[in-house]
Formats: structure tokens, C-alpha cells, sequence
């Protein structure tokens, strides 16, 4: 049975993660990416019928059914709707955990430029600060100085915390290893799911004390016919996606779920008061192939890159890191 929106919001509410600066950060969040729009250089965007309408309609939703861990990026281009969202919900900030991303664009843009998005980021959600805000991704030889003008804005009270995305241990140690970083990465947001489980990755950001946030935790549903993961759903009376999202908790990773439909935001949401048990994880655990981190590492190359005048140069081809 499905909980009521009000029993929804508790249970998402009662347990909480620590970041480093000491902040609660919800367990589970509401991803907005390809929400009414698909970014120009998203993988499928071509293919996209979605229209700008539905992004605000669509957090509405999630709201009422008790997300309060909005997930939102300049990249996904529907700030502005989700503020919208917000603003007409009735929710209160202090309620809210809201996280934005700066893009790659940006980040080559220099300083001010990220900056300057972060200011624009305010606006269009209609607050008056951040909880969180990443880079993107670990441009190379740009994305150090972009978190630290980051850290000028978290210095004037604007972002609670900072963090970055699809960073690898090696851009990590980059940019902590710089003098001028001053404020500790709070979160990694990363692939997390059992068939991309990168655990040597997970480990070491774990034991620095980043807090790591999944997306794709549900494969964009590409894998929910797995035998595998069928066989562990029936065994707890569950959905697919309750079992990979149940997987990733268990694993101390934020889980960022996204769905257009209520009764899928509701089912996706209840993965936190029952366990899979060591027999489950063993088997999730090794649905993990070489082919895939192949594919994982080649994405990593495209995305440092990705709409920069780096592109298609060879400077995301020569980046070795750590794939596991």
C-alpha cells in the first residue's frame, strides 16, 4: 500500500546524512534532469518531445509527495520552472534541501562567470541561498579555480556547502592538493548502481568523508528485466527499482530517484525502513562488467570536455584515472 503524502514526508525526513560542514542532507532526493527540457548535448536529446511546461508541473508532484531534496544543475535548463515549483507548493525553504550544479561552459568561462551562474541559480529558484553547489565536472586544468571562486559565495553565506560531480579520485587529489582550496568537498556525485559499482571509487571518497550522491541509481530503467535483480525483488515483495535504490542506500549513498508519475515518485521514495540482506548485496554487487566500466571511462572523457573549446581535442583522451 501506498503511504499518504503527509507519512511520505516523515519518513523521508527522519533520517538524515551528515555533510562535513555539519548540515543534515536528506537521504533521498527528486533528480530534475531532462525534466521539460533536454539539453542540447544530452545524450538523446534529439529524440525529445518533452516540453518546457512540464518540469514545473512535474516538482509540483514531487513536493506534494514529500521530496524535499530538489537535485537541479544549470545544464538541465529548467531552474527557472522549478522555482515556479517551489514558489506555488507551499513548502517552506527550511523544509527544502536544494543543490545546483555549474556547467562546463561556465567553468571555462572562468571565475566570474560561475560566479555569476550561481547568482543567476538564486534567482531562478527564488531563494536566497544554496544548501549545495558542484561543479559539474573536473574540467581539466579549469575546474580548481571554479570550486574555489565557489568558495567566495560560500563565504558570503550565499551556499551552505560545495561539492563537485563525475569527479575520480585524481581530480579529487588535484584539487584539494591546491593551496587555495580552503573548504572541504562535502559530496561526489556519481554512477552508482549495481551494474557500475565502482567500489575502490566509493571506498576512498567514503573514507575522506564525502558524502557520495547516485544518479542513474535506477539505469534509467534499462535494467529492470535482470534476472538477477527479478530474482531479489521477489524475494522481498518488492519493485526493481526499490531493490537498486534500497542497494544504494545500503551502500551510504544518497539516492536520487527521478519519475514523471506520482505512483512511481511514491514507490521509488520507499526504500528506507527495510534492508536487503548480505546474500541480495553479494549477488547485486557482481552484476558489475569490464565492458562497463569500459563505457564508463570513455563517458568520463567525453564529459570533462563536454561543450568547451576542449572538445574533440585530446585532451579528455589522455586522462588516466582510477576506473574502479
Amino acid at each position: 500500500m501506498l503511504r499518504p503524502p503527509s507519512l511520505l514526508h516523515a519518513s523521508l525526513s527522519a533520517q538524515t546524512i551528515t555533510l562535513p560542514s555539519g548540515a543534515p542532507h536528506p537521504p533521498l532526493g527528486f533528480g530534475t534532469y531532462k525534466l521539460g527540457v533536454i539539453p542540447a548535448s544530452a545524450a538523446g536529446a534529439a529524440a525529445s518531445t518533452a516540453s518546457p511546461g512540464d518540469a514545473q508541473a512535474v516538482v509540483a508532484t514531487a513536493l506534494k509527495a514529500g521530496y524535499r531534496f530538489l537535485d537541479c544543475a544549470q545544464f538541465y535548463a529548467n531552474e527557472p520552472a522549478v522555482g515556479r515549483a517551489i514558489a506555488g507548493s507551499g513548502v517552506g525553504r527550511g523544509e527544502l534541501f536544494l543543490a545546483s550544479k555549474v556547467w562546463t561552459d561556465t567553468v571555462e568561462k572562468g571565475p566570474d562567470a560561475v560566479r555569476a551562474q550561481v547568482r543567476q541559480c538564486l534567482r531562478d529558484l527564488q531563494t536566497d541561498y544554496l544548501d549545495l553547489v558542484c561543479v559539474h565536472w573536473p574540467v581539466p586544468g579549469l575546474h580548481v579555480a571554479a570550486y574555489q571562486a565557489l568558495q567566495e559565495l560560500h563565504a558570503a553565506g550565499l551556499v551552505r556547502d560545495l561539492g563537485v560531480s563525475n569527479y575520480a579520485v585524481e581530480d579529487y587529489e588535484e584539487l584539494v592538493g591546491d593551496g587555495g582550496t580552503t573548504v572541504p568537498v562535502a559530496v561526489n556525485q556519481i554512477e552508482i548502481n549495481p551494474f557500475l559499482y565502482r567500489r575502490e571509487t566509493i571506498e576512498y571518497f567514503q573514507s575522506k568523508g564525502v558524502v557520495l550522491q547516485s544518479y542513474r541509481s535506477l539505469r534509467d530503467g534499462k535494467e529492470f528485466g535482470n534476472p538477477t535483480l527479478l530474482r531479489v525483488a521477489s524475494k522481498h515483495g518488492r519493485s526493481a527499482a526499490q531493490v537498486l535504490g534500497r542497494w544504494c542506500v545500503q551502500k551510504g549513498a544518497v539516492y536520487i530517484p527521478k519519475s514523471a508519475r506520482e505512483e512511481r515518485m511514491r514507490e521509488n521514495a520507499d526504500v528506507l525502513d527495510w534492508e536487503l540482506d548480505g546474500e541480495d548485496m553479494e549477488l547485486l554487487d557482481g552484476l558489475t562488467t569490464e565492458a562497463a566500466k569500459r563505457k564508463f571511462l570513455d563517458s568520463y572523457r567525453i564529459g570533462i570536455v563536454r561543450d568547451t573549446s576542449l572538445e574533440g581535442t585530446q585532451v579528455g583522451q589522455e586522462r588516466v584515472i582510477t576506473v574502479d
